[in-house]
């Protein structure tokens, strides 16, 4: 450039400035145009996070009211029908003292016996409403309970066991209700059909996967014995929850297996 006269000199910076100036100016562009979509985005966000806030406030709200409606449920439940039985046995236990009749006696027999049977159904339905329940812990307790409750007058003793529980671990009140059918179901053919001594169940969770087993150390189920309604019926309600129910292979006993994802 030094041979060059100072007119052309000039025009060539001055061109360069220009250039330059005009690729500052195309970047503040793309920069201006990246910012307002950057902003356009976190706006976009925001109001897409307020969305979600509100339906999940709705939500809330609807579990709130759908809780608040089982607990009264289960208080009319408790006052009003568990009166009524209460009631109707006292009744009864009165009237059977008062008749010398053995037929009549029996079938008063029969009433208390159905009375009695109404009232742990009752109570069933009262555990099953109460949300406070609805942790994996009260589910171990109550079928726990249950299955004592119901072995006692039996030659079958229980064991169990709980492996890795966390016990205030939410389950839904459809999942502990279908389970706790699965569990009276499998306990009561195992009485009836099983003869067994023993009965264990196992508790297991890892993650959010939770496990029960039921095994006895009875006569087992023989190959191509028909399936019964009761094993229909727990693989129905299993499936309600895409869940997993299947007999394990045992040398003697039975194991039904149980599978949920929390």
């Amino acid at each position: 450039m030094k041979g060059l006269p100072i007119e052309i000199k000039i025009v060539y910076i001055t061109a360069i400035i220009v250039m330059m100036l005009f690729v500052a100016f195309i970047i503040f562009v793309v920069l201006m145009y990246n910012r307002k979509q950057l902003l356009n985005l976190k706006e976009r966000q925001l109001q897409e996070s307020e969305y979600q806030n509100k339906l999940l406030q709705k939500e809330l709200e609807k579990q709130k009211s759908i809780e608040q409606e089982r607990e009264r449920i289960s208080h009319d439940m408790h006052d009003d029908l568990g009166a009524g039985i209460s009631a109707l046995k006292l009744q009864a236990e009165f009237l059977r003292q008062r008749v010398d009749d053995i037929e009549l006696q029996n079938d008063i027999d029969e009433l208390l016996k159905t009375s009695a049977e109404m009232n742990i159904s009752m109570r069933e339905m009262l555990w099953s409403l109460n949300s406070s329940n609805d942790t994996l812990g009260s589910f171990i307790d109550y079928t726990v309970l249950y299955t004592d409750n119901f072995l006692k007058k039996t030659k079958i003793k229980l064991w169990y066991e709980s492996i890795d529980i966390i016990a205030d671990t939410p389950i839904s009140t459809e999942q502990r209700r279908n389970l706790f059918l699965c569990l009276k179901e499998a306990v009561n053919n195992a009485y009836k059909h099983s003869f067994a001594d023993q009965l264990k169940l196992s508790f297991t969770q890892s993650s959010n996967t939770f496990t029960m087993e039921i095994s006895d150390n009875g006569d087992g189920i023989s190959e191509g014995c028909p399936e019964g309604n009761g094993l229909r019926n727990m693989a129905r309600r299993m499936e309600e929850l895409n869940g997993h129910c299947h007999i394990l292979p045992q040398k003697k006993g039975t194991v039904l297996f149980f599978k949920i994802n929390l």
